[in-house]
């Protein structure tokens, strides 16, 4: 609620409750000064009142365990009190930048997380934008910090998160000063007088949750409502510098002209190419789910995702760490058919989440899996959707619920080629399905069953699909050992080339007239670490 909403940086550790805090110790220490004033002989007012407030600053990060944004405002305030103590005249962007050295010096992997190019980009835009933030009176002030912030820190949060919400201004207009003033006050007033007796916290915090209930019954239905969250496939490249070129634009002084045409440079990054498949072609993305399997199939106007990855109780979700942000990036907005190979946790594990979010159109499972709200994949059974066609190859009717030897055995047979996707099949499935079908089973791209494990990938098999292409999907460093050296040197020695979701990140392979094509993650994506590792 609180992320349809853009409420999550009210909630969470923020460095604005950081200084507000620090205002509320400088306010202090300048009110004693005020009222002995003999204690300006030995340090003057105003250089007591920045010391009050980085005392105050320190100590709020202390209690919160020194998180990351805490730290960031800990480290801002530390720059203008240095300043302050030594008579020295420091601008914003003065400030900010000498903050910005001093975060980095600290902890240089700031950089990595999406919390540091969002609090100082914020002020950045703020300070270029509202350079005397008190003309024309505090609310004026505040909607335009409002609109600037939300306008400018706009393309940065459909980069990192892939998503806007359309109803976060209008909620922050409301949470901001009511939570920030009232609420966040009262806690802490709540939290210190616990801390100075047992009880006398109580009634601070009732108070502070008075306060806070109405307004969350008011954004939970505001969240509910067609304005919250929206999802943004991930974009190229270039949509980011052409998006802040274009808020730049609109944030320009009153009179600059074009401002409309501005709009226009939003375009690659609000509406995105989602790169889907023509009619007769397919798509297929193996998700990098660690050990597990996620695959995701694509048509012209249909998707169908093949398991869901792994998920611990009370733990990792793959479903909902990996799965729902990799449909999110890919542009998928519903699920026409769910299948899940087996009722084994790796494959089966993010189910619950993916039904959260989507709810399939069809979902398949093995005959008497347990998987509920499923019908059973039988040997035969297919569809056809944009000129793809789509059938099962194992188990066949009866078939015994022997978990691995059960799984759905799917192709995916399009006009340029054929997919296989094999779940958790053993040798003996294997050399059934190549003698039985040895048509069906012949494919240009194979996802490797049971991860690579020595006890698949039959070479009887591997022969009868002549693969070009092996997919694997496993976890780096995995116990299991996965994939088997032996199993990939099978694959190569019968000419398919193996892939590993565990080296080369997720696996997309476009099946189409210009012929079959794998992209790994990490080579079409390279980090920095990446690029300098293949350099060494």
């Amino acid at each position: 609620m609180l992320r349809a909403t853009g409420l999550t940086h009210l909630i969470a550790i923020s460095g604005f409750h950081v200084g507000l805090v620090a205002g509320f110790f400088a306010l202090c220490a300048s009110l004693g000064w005020r009222l002995a004033p003999r204690l300006g002989r030995w340090l003057p007012r105003p250089q007591a009142a920045a010391l009050g407030a980085l005392a105050g600053a320190a100590g709020y990060a202390a209690v919160a365990g020194f998180a990351l944004p805490t730290v960031r405002t800990v480290l801002m305030i530390a720059v203008v009190v240095a300043a302050r103590l030594w008579r020295r005249p420091v601008r914003v962007l003065e400030a900010l930048a000498l903050a910005a050295v001093a975060m980095l010096l600290v902890d240089p992997l700031a950089l990595l997380a999406p919390g540091f190019w969002l609090s100082f980009a914020g002020v950045a835009w703020l300070a270029w934008c509202l350079p005397d933030a008190r003309g024309g009176g505090l609310l004026r002030g505040f909607l335009s910090a409002q609109a600037v912030a939300t306008l400018g820190l706009l393309p940065l949060t459909v980069v990192l998160f892939g998503q806007a919400s359309l109803a976060g201004p209008l909620a922050n207009l409301l949470a901001i000063p009511w939570w920030s003033l009232v609420v966040v006050p009262l806690s802490l007033v709540g939290t210190g007088a616990e801390a100075l007796h047992d009880g006398w916290g109580t009634w601070p915090w009732r108070l502070a949750a008075a306060c806070f209930d109405p307004s969350w019954h008011l954004f939970a239905r505001l969240a509910s409502s067609g304005m919250a969250l929206w999802w943004l496939p991930e974009a190229r490249w270039h949509a980011l510098p052409f998006a802040l070129a274009g808020a730049f634009w609109c944030l320009l002084p009153r009179g600059v002209p074009g401002k409309p045409l501005a709009l226009l440079l939003w375009l690659p990054l609000l509406w995105p190419d989602r790169r889907l498949p023509a009619h007769g072609e397919a798509e297929m993305v193996v998700i990098d789910v660690g050990q597990g399997l996620s695959v995701l199939v694509r048509t012209r106007h249909h998707a169908l995702l093949y398991d869901m990855g792994p998920a611990i109780p009370d733990g990792f979700d793959a479903g909902e760490r990996a799965v729902l942000p990799a449909l999110h990036a890919l542009g998928v907005r519903a699920l026409d058919v769910a299948v899940v190979s087996h009722q084994d946790s790796d494959h089966a594990g993010g189910l619950p989440a993916v039904r959260r979010r989507f709810t399939p159109g069809l979902a398949y499972a093995p005959a008497l899996s347990g998987v509920a709200r499923t019908r059973p994949c039988i040997a035969g059974h297919g569809w056809t959707r944009d000129g793809v066609w789509f059938t099962f190859l194992h188990p066949p009717p009866h078939f015994p619920p022997l978990r691995n030897e059960a799984s759905c055995v799917l192709r995916v047979e399009t006009r340029h080629g054929a997919m296989l996707l094999t779940g958790d099949i053993g040798a003996v499935v294997e050399q059934g399905l190549a003698r039985r079908q040895p048509h069906a089973v012949r494919a240009e791209v194979v996802v490797v069953a049971h991860h690579g494990s020595r006890h698949s990938s039959d070479t009887e098999f591997i022969t009868a699909t002549a693969a070009r292409h092996a997919l694997v999907g496993a976890g780096h460093g995995n116990r299991f050992g996965h994939p088997d050296t032996g199993v990939l040197d099978r694959w190569s020695a019968a000419g398919a080339r193996p892939w590993n979701t565990a080296t080369g990140g997720a696996l997309r392979v476009r099946m189409g007239r210009d012929g079959t094509r794998v992209e790994a993650r990490r080579t079409t994506h390279p980090r920095l670490w990446d690029a300098a590792r293949e350099r060494d």
